[in-house]
């Protein structure tokens, strides 16, 4: 039993906590992590060829600041709806 909620805890909790699905949660972290990669690799080359990505980075950056809050502020209303359309009976 303990196995059962230590799996749910890792795979399921924090993925539910933003609406998502283990697989969605996946590819969204994912595309995240390919474009960290891709900044990190514009500010390796900024740093040693300074005329070169100057606004790069932070262009990707504010990118994935405003994906991330968007789509947190999307995944909340989308609660907070689902939560307003339920109908609770009393018989």
């Amino acid at each position: 039993m303990k196995v059962d909620i230590m799996l749910k805890k890792l795979f399921i909790e924090h993925p539910d906590s933003v609406n998502e699905s283990y697989g969605e949660h996946f590819l969204v972290a994912m595309g995240f992590a390919i474009k960290l990669f891709i900044a990190s690799i514009v500010c390796l080359v900024h740093g040693l060829i300074p005329g070169l990505f100057v606004k790069t980075a932070s262009n990707l950056m504010r990118e994935l600041y405003s994906s991330m809050v968007v789509n947190r502020a999307r995944n909340n209303s989308l609660r907070d709806k689902k939560e307003q359309d339920v109908i609770e009976y009393m018989i």
